[in-house]
């Protein structure tokens, strides 16, 4: 009967550990939430404006240096904007085809820590 709770046991801590590291997933800024690279990239895509968020479990990034090119899809429509760090995010600001159904990639590049790819679409 010990064998069996030691068995018990030793299957549900590791999950009980896992689950207590778990990190909110949902937009902070009423964008789409993307998980790569062990970050969080919230895309916030509007006609006049398209930000990027950047969270490493649960906490923001620094943008020193950071950048991103955001290539927007509408249908065989392909259009290509630089975001540039501004305060706590990413962002261009202009004039951008964003609809439902527009899907996009984001390229994002970090001093020190690489490039990481970003799909996302808008709902």
């Amino acid at each position: 009967m010990k064998l069996y709770a030691i068995l018990f046991a030793a299957f549900l801590l590791p999950s009980a550990a896992f689950a207590g590291g778990k990190h909110d997933h949902s937009p902070k800024h009423g964008g789409i939430v993307v998980e790569a690279k062990d970050m969080d990239y919230e895309i916030v895509a509007k006609p006049e404006m398209i930000q990027l968020y950047l969270s490493d479990h649960g906490k923001p990034v620094k943008l020193d240096g950071a950048k991103a090119k955001v290539t927007l899809l509408n249908g065989s429509e392909k259009s290509e904007v630089e975001l540039q760090p501004a305060g706590d995010k990413l962002e261009a600001k202009g004039a951008f085809k964003v609809t439902k159904g527009t899907k996009g990639i984001a390229l994002v590049t970090l001093a020190g820590k690489g490039a990481a790819t970003v799909r996302f679409e808008v709902k």
